[in-house]
């Protein structure tokens, strides 16, 4: 084989191997978002834009942390769908009884399809972070979205966890709901702390020593990742209970 032949084989190899992940990846955001992707983004940014001329018109001085506060929903908003109802979706389309008849498999695709959640909703948080930069204030815009994803992340893994012991999308969300109710109701009484869940690590609280309060975000930050893993290897054992499922 010559040397021509060797790189039109690696090139040939190298084409199979991105059309196959392309393919799979368009596949998986079809079943993730049900064909309904691309206006979960609008909704998105059209939040985002509404909560941006608010903060405009009524908040005299805003700045990164009202930016957060602002990108906090819209991103809330593109994880919600595919975590709550994407069981239901496998079952309403019988693809669950598909992954319960390949051993291990159903740990593999629902893997990688939160592993696409999420960095899409990474990188849709840092283009609208681009947006805030250049129309409202300028700020870090990767440290923010990186922020960002640690709630993004606890809610969405939460939310994952739930849907496999609810396995209906309408009763996951309603759940979730009461979850997001509650915990904004705690929410000022933890202001203060590490366990804060809506914590925002840009607004120090009056009076609060900007080296304590770096303290208590970084405890946040480990708080919310290790409750994320807990509560993903919590969703992927659920899925190992086969009959709760297949009824």
């Amino acid at each position: 084989m010559d040397k021509s032949t060797k790189i039109f084989s690696k090139h040939s190899r190298l084409y199979f191997w991105v059309d196959l992940i392309y393919k799979m990846a368009r596949y998986n955001l079809k079943i993730i978002f049900a064909g309904r992707f691309i206006w979960f983004v609008i909704a998105a940014l059209v939040f985002f834009i509404l909560l941006s001329i608010n903060v405009v018109f009524n908040v005299p001085g805003y700045d990164s942390s009202s930016v957060y506060a602002i990108l906090f929903f819209p991103g809330i908003l593109l994880v919600f769908y595919p975590t709550v109802f994407g069981i239901q979706s496998d079952a309403d389309t019988r693809i669950l009884e598909i992954l319960f008849g390949i051993p291990d498999y159903r740990y593999k695709v629902w893997m990688v399809r939160l592993v696409m959640i999420f960095l899409l909703t990474w990188f849709f948080l840092y283009l609208f972070c681009w947006v805030g930069y250049y129309g409202l204030t300028p700020f870090p815009v990767f440290e923010m979205s990186w922020q960002l994803m640690f709630p993004v992340l606890f809610l969405g893994t939460l939310a994952f966890l739930v849907s496999t012991m609810v396995k209906n999308g309408n009763g996951t969300a309603v759940v979730m709901i009461i979850i997001g109710v509650l915990l904004l109701m705690f929410s000022d009484a933890l202001d203060r702390t590490q366990w804060n869940v809506f914590h925002n690590p840009y607004s120090i609280p009056d009076k609060m020593n900007e080296m304590i309060w770096a303290q208590i975000s970084q405890k946040n930050r480990l708080f919310l990742a290790i409750s994320s893993v807990i509560f993903f290897l919590g969703g992927l054992t659920n899925l190992q209970r086969r009959e709760k499922f297949l009824k």
